[in-house]
């Protein structure tokens, strides 16, 4: 997996997971809502610790400034 997720995008999608989990946790989001947005929060948290979003790679979107090996 290339790295194609860059420092400020990894700064977003985890402040955004962290909003799902504080929203959760103070019951303001509950049921439905709160089983979409967490699945989405778990992604957020995946994507910003491996660096690699598999949506970026098949628009070709790479928010990473390091270059990529051949």
């Amino acid at each position: 997996m290339k790295k194609n997720v860059g420092t400020i995008d990894r700064i977003f999608r985890g402040l955004a997971a962290l909003l799902v989990l504080i929203l959760f946790l103070t019951k303001t989001i509950q049921g439905g809502t709160a089983v979409i947005l967490g699945l989405m929060a778990i992604a957020f948290v995946f994507t910003s610790t491996t660096r690699f979003c598999p949506c970026y790679t098949r628009f070709n979107i790479n928010t990473s400034k390091e270059k990529s090996e051949k």
